[in-house]
């Protein structure tokens, strides 16, 4: 019991931590590609509308390229999930998909005068949003309840609906909490790098901190298989 407690303690980290991390990408994506988001695909649909409506500063091939690819790494994902793989398993498959196309965007940010035009814009976008769709489609396999790492407004409307001011018993609350606060640093976080260092150090960053994640819940799933065949070695007669 007390192992299962702690690994999902060591899941809920890792979520929350690439909660932090989509706030962090979206920040440089919304600023510095042109007002597009990588991670959060409902944003991606209303400034669709928007450029469809003729605003200026909108691009509907940047959003269409993000919508694109956010889908596709969501259906690679979906087939992957598929594979009987366990849940700590496809997350950190996901994980290092996210790490290898943050540090190739990283790459192109750095080798290219500007990331806001041209086809480094359109590559980063589309590098990002297949990661993003990648994660995002395991996540939702994960079947882990208000920590989807994209999105906010079901965990803010349960954080509010289940508060007591909502007649509930504050059920969830500090998961709640913590992914609305891991979002808004890592948009702080993001932003503030962005605009003092520039795109490619951000995206460093950000590949490194994903990868690091990572590497930790692959050791704790080959260490809950070493004790998970120990226990077994041990019971049998």
């Amino acid at each position: 019991m007390a192992d299962t407690d702690e690994q999902d303690r060591v899941l809920f980290g890792a979520l929350i931590a690439l909660t932090l991390f989509s706030g962090v990408l979206d920040a440089v994506s919304y600023l510095g590609l042109g007002h597009v988001f990588t991670a959060n695909m409902t944003g991606n649909v209303v400034v669709l509308g928007f450029a469809a409506a003729g605003a200026k500063g909108f691009s509907a091939p940047a959003c269409l390229t993000s919508l694109g690819a956010f889908l596709l790494g969501a259906a690679a994902a979906g087939r992957v999930s598929r594979l009987g793989l366990s849940r700590r398993r496809l997350l950190v498959l996901a994980i290092a998909t996210e790490a290898a196309v943050t540090a190739a965007a990283a790459v192109v940010a750095a080798t290219v005068p500007t990331v806001s035009s041209g086809w480094p814009r359109f590559t980063i976008i589309a590098v990002l949003a297949l990661g993003m769709g990648t994660r995002n489609a395991t996540v939702r396999r994960l079947g882990i309840r208000d920590l989807p790492t994209t999105v906010l407004t079901l965990t803010l409307t349960g954080l509010a609906a289940d508060s007591w001011a909502g007649g509930g018993d504050n059920a969830f609350a500090r998961r709640r909490a913590g992914a609305v606060l891991a979002m808004l640093a890592g948009a702080f976080a993001g932003a503030l790098g962005y605009l003092h260092v520039g795109a490619a150090p951000v995206f460093a960053a950000d590949s490194t901190g994903v990868f690091i994640v990572g590497v930790v819940l692959a050791l704790g799933s080959r260490r809950d298989q070493v004790l998970s065949k120990s226990s077994k070695n041990s019971s049998t007669p």
